[in-house]
């Protein structure tokens, strides 16, 4: 298995935190979690795809019948890309190291983009793609985590700049993001925007530090 790092992407992300009531505010019982961060293997594709399906689609009310389809349709995505990957993509996971069974808590994409996406001529830019955490470890620190690891990525590859979309209307991803020193580079709107009355697109950006120990 090969294995990517974060100091060449195999460094444990240990993270402590304390809950606590949300009426008489009393700490509970802290739960200690350890998260490792690797390059996907073929193994992982069925426990990815349920989790970008999770994230970014629902299993509730009339278009709960279409879940099985939008999983299996994710799936075929990632194992194309795994099969014949570009000369620069990678997919990361994160899984829990404190149990044997290892279970994957979240994954991300990392690839380069080019202004001409046809013909991939012109200034190319690493750009970040499903960024996706199971539900019972969010707030943890996964998503901090796999996108620490893809800054490290991009400045291993020579780019300063990184590059990500999130909805005009995902507050909580935005609230991340923007703690994590990206910023709005532009708001796309299009027909579904206007028709279908969807949330527009904001293209964030963060420039990298040239220090890769931060």
């Amino acid at each position: 298995m090969r294995k990517f790092s974060l100091n060449k992407i195999n460094t444990k992300l240990a993270l402590k935190y304390r809950f606590f009531h949300s009426y008489h505010q009393q700490p509970i019982d802290p739960a200690c979690y350890q998260f490792q961060i690797r390059t996907a293997i073929p193994a992982d594709l069925i426990g990815v795809s349920q989790i970008i399906a999770e994230s970014f689609h629902s299993q509730q009310g009339m278009w709960g019948w279409a879940f099985p389809l939008l999983r299996l349709g994710i799936y075929e995505d990632l194992r194309h890309r795994m099969t014949s990957p570009p000369s620069r993509h990678i997919c990361l996971v994160a899984f829990e190291a404190t149990t044997a069974a290892n279970n994957l808590v979240g994954s991300v994409e990392l690839g380069v983009r080019y202004s001409d996406s046809w013909s991939q001529v012109g200034m190319g830019f690493p750009y970040l793609s499903n960024l996706a955490v199971h539900p019972q470890y969010r707030r943890h620190g996964v998503a901090s985590g796999l996108l620490t690891s893809c800054e490290k990525v991009s400045r291993e590859w020579g780019f300063q700049d990184l590059y990500l979309h999130v909805l005009e209307n995902n507050h909580q991803a935005r609230q991340l993001y923007f703690k994590l020193g990206y910023r709005v580079h532009k708001v796309e709107s299009n027909w579904n925007t206007f028709f279908l009355r969807r949330s527009s697109q904001m293209l964030l950006h963060k420039h990298l530090s040239a220090d890769s120990s931060t």
